[in-house]
């Protein structure tokens, strides 16, 4: 009885730590629940209850029978894309039943306490690639490129710092929005290589919550209204940080004229640069969140069907339908690619294709323009992007029941295949 017991404690606490993780790598939670359930009735535990909720999560094996709590605010740094890898192969060999619940225990520890990759060094030029890489996805101008790229690291470093320092996170986004947006104000202002809100809006992208206002909006749609709700207000609060920081500095240095910055858009440096951007918001990934070897040639996959198909989208449904198009692409993609044997978890390839999106981003410009004497304009742009935020969403949660009928043709076809084959 009492071996009975001890096991079934450390099934509920492998459970939990799971749960504990799964969040921290920025799952739904609804998906998180129907995990845990799985790998609880693998081990003994069918009519096991799950319950997550933003900062902590309950299980209990049986009904009836005593809770456990375990508190989750402790992750909510999040997960890089190695370590939500080794977490998803962990998740898969639990559902299998191939790990003991006190082997898997020590597992999700070492996961957690996952060192980078790589040196904080190339962390800061990983960064600077990827914010050079979104700024080609706005079809910018040779300054605004060059620009962007310096203030990628800066802000690279800036993330670094937060990252040691927990209570620093949260004004981070602050600190970063006014220096880059103060600097961008001055040099455009002076006519200095043309350089626009362009070169602004790249690396502060970084910071935009576009994947947690989405996951919010399919948790909401799944009924999982507390957790939606939080993750909600937590994006929308961030969003206001990047927006102060911008209206700060607009109000220290003062707005740029508009004249020269209509002069700089007509000036974009060609329309091949969005291709070549997505290739390096790929590599900007990959090197700026660990991703884990192997893995680059999927991430570059996935982000090129997300924006092939938002581009295909603009073409035939106009702009504000392009991001349903694109996330709808992108969900069925990155689901099929972690279907193959060496592709990478659906989460690794889907969530850096959110930046390539740059779902949001249009919210950071129209604030700026509403304080800069233009608010018929920057009432439009706070819609748009409030719509493309919308169409994301939405796009995501059609890719999913899209995926599972792609899915179960490919298991059906697989299955008759397999039928025909003679035997001998």
């Amino acid at each position: 009885m009492a071996d009975d017991q001890h096991e079934r404690r450390e099934v509920q606490q492998f459970l939990l730590y799971l749960g504990s993780a799964l969040t921290a790598a920025g799952e739904a939670v609804n998906q998180i629940e129907e995990h845990l359930l799985r790998v609880a009735a693998v081990y003994g535990a069918p009519h096991a209850r799950v319950s997550v909720l933003p900062t902590y999560l309950v299980v209990s094996l049986e009904p009836g029978r005593p809770a456990t709590l375990e508190p989750t605010k402790q992750l909510r740094g999040g997960l890089r894309l190695d370590q939500t890898a080794r977490l998803y192969e962990l998740l898969k060999a639990a559902e299998r039943g191939e790990t003991t619940p006190a082997d898997g225990i020590r597992q999700v520890e070492r996961i957690i306490a996952m060192r980078a990759r790589f040196r904080p060094v190339l962390q800061i030029v990983s960064y600077a690639v990827l914010t050079g890489g979104i700024c080609l996805v706005l079809k910018p101008t040779w300054g605004d490129l060059l620009l962007a790229t310096l203030f990628g690291a800066m802000v690279g470093a800036l993330k670094l710092v937060g990252a040691r320092w927990v209570s620093v996170q949260m004004i981070m986004p602050v600190v970063a929005s006014f220096a880059v947006a103060a600097i961008t104000f001055l040099l455009a202002d002076t006519g200095w290589a043309d350089a626009d809100l362009r070169a602004m809006v790249a690396p502060l992208a970084t910071f935009l919550p576009g994947a947690m206002l989405t996951m919010a909006v399919v948790e909401i749609s799944a009924a999982e209204m507390v957790t939606g709700a939080s993750r909600l207000v937590t994006g929308v609060l961030q969003l206001l940080l990047l927006a102060f920081g911008i209206v700060g500095a607009a109000q220290t240095v003062g707005l740029p004229e508009a004249g020269s910055q209509i002069e700089a858009l007509r000036s974009s440096i060609g329309p091949w640069a969005p291709w070549l951007g997505a290739l390096i918001v790929g590599i900007g990934s990959y090197l700026a969140h660990s991703a884990p070897r192997g893995t680059l040639v999927w991430l570059c996959l996935v982000l090129y069907a997300g924006w092939i198909g938002q581009y295909v989208g603009n073409l035939l449904l106009g702009g504000y339908l392009s991001g349903f198009a694109g996330a709808l692409v992108l969900t069925v993609v990155a689901y099929l690619v972690e279907r193959l044997p060496s592709g990478p978890p659906a989460l690794v390839s889907f969530l850096p294709g959110f930046w390539l999106l740059v779902p949001g981003a249009l919210s950071l410009i129209g604030v700026t323009e509403y304080f800069g004497q233009d608010s018929a304009q920057a009432s439009q742009d706070l819609l748009a992007a409030l719509a493309s935020m919308i169409a994301v969403a939405l796009g995501v949660l059609c890719g999913h029941p899209v995926y599972r009928a792609v899915a179960r043709s490919l298991d059906g076809l697989r299955t008759r295949e397999g039928a025909g084959t003679p035997s001998g």
